[in-house]
């Protein structure tokens, strides 16, 4: 199958691409490295350094029978300063990509969504059924897409996948979790347990969590890409799917912070500051959609495993 990955030099996107070149797909990879790396698009890949809402792009490269659109910017924090700009390459880069890639007759298309888009939930674990209601521009531009998507859909436009994903964590040695700016806990707990960072910053000790600290399901980046690969295969029976992808367990800061110094063997300075804009407490996934309609399981996403994966990734860079 010919599978067009955008946003193939990021965390996601490059370790998606890699197994599906492995699987004996003709991959795409398509990214404009404002936050990629070339070096992680995977060999046998054929990169393309260019924006995914470039139509005229997007054309050229020919038709597809499937699309993974992982390109977007993540930040939940930095859309509550720049709303204009996550609607802008979130939202409407999305559509111009669709838009080329409807008119060229692309069957099948996996979209990187996020649990973000279900806001500050008080009943664990989240189910796909619970209502939407984002906290951050950055929750609201997935949903936004979402939307457009279950509208192609009906109207019989293309077949696609919604995938909602929890915490992405872990790593591999070719493909480490490594953002510019580092935006995402483990790896930022793992800057100061080497020294990199003169303490670690908690966003809050006061939600009404356990110990007090946020609670978030942290899911392997290796299930990830499984789930993309899977989600892809399932669209020739389901013309539409929305699934959540998580473990269905909750950690907490507190708990993430525990075992990064068990892990590394080092402890670092913990300093608890004020909460963050749009972090809701809990985000803890019902994850039985994606098992049965997928046959999907998260085999890698233990917290110690995803975390001495991430170490051994951090380690490499």
């Amino acid at each position: 199958m010919r599978i067009l990955v955008t946003g193939a030099a990021g965390f996601i996107g490059s370790t998606t691409a890699e197994l599906l070149v492995a699987k004996g797909h003709d991959v795409v990879a398509l990214d404009n490295l404002a936050s990629g790396r070339a070096e992680n698009v995977p060999v046998g890949a054929t990169f393309i350094e260019g924006d995914c809402g470039d139509e005229q792009l997007v054309t050229s490269l020919g038709t597809f029978e499937a699309c993974v659109h992982f390109a977007a910017r993540i930040e939940p924090g930095e859309s509550m300063k720049y709303p204009e700009v996550f609607f802008a390459n979130n939202v409407a880069s999305s559509f111009r990509l669709l838009n080329a890639l409807v008119h060229t007759g692309v069957e099948r298309f996996v979209f990187s969504s996020s649990c973000a888009v279900y806001g500050d939930q008080v009943e664990m674990p989240i189910g796909e059924d619970r209502s939407t209601a984002p906290h951050s521009p950055y929750g609201q531009s997935k949903l936004m897409v979402e939307q457009g998507l279950q509208w192609l859909v009906e109207l019989g436009r293309l077949r696609a996948a919604s995938l909602r994903y929890f915490n992405a964590a872990g790593g591999t040695l070719a493909h480490p979790e490594n953002h510019n700016p580092e935006i995402h806990l483990i790896p930022i707990a793992l800057d100061a347990a080497v020294g990199r960072r003169s303490h670690l910053e908690i966003f809050g000790n006061d939600y009404p969590t356990p110990d007090g600290t946020c609670v978030r399901d942290y899911i392997h980046v290796s299930d990830l890409a499984e789930a993309h690969a899977l989600a892809i295969t399932a669209l020739a029976d389901h013309a539409g799917l929305t699934l959540n992808l998580g473990t269905g367990i909750g950690s907490s800061n507190k708990q993430i912070v525990e075992t990064v110094k068990k892990v590394t063997g080092r402890d670092f300075e913990v300093r608890y500051v004020a909460r963050r804009a749009g972090d809701p407490a809990a985000a803890v996934a019902s994850n039985g959609r994606a098992r049965e309609i997928l046959r999907w399981q998260p085999l890698e996403s233990d917290l110690e495993n995803i975390v001495t994966d991430a170490w051994a990734a951090y380690q490499s860079i």
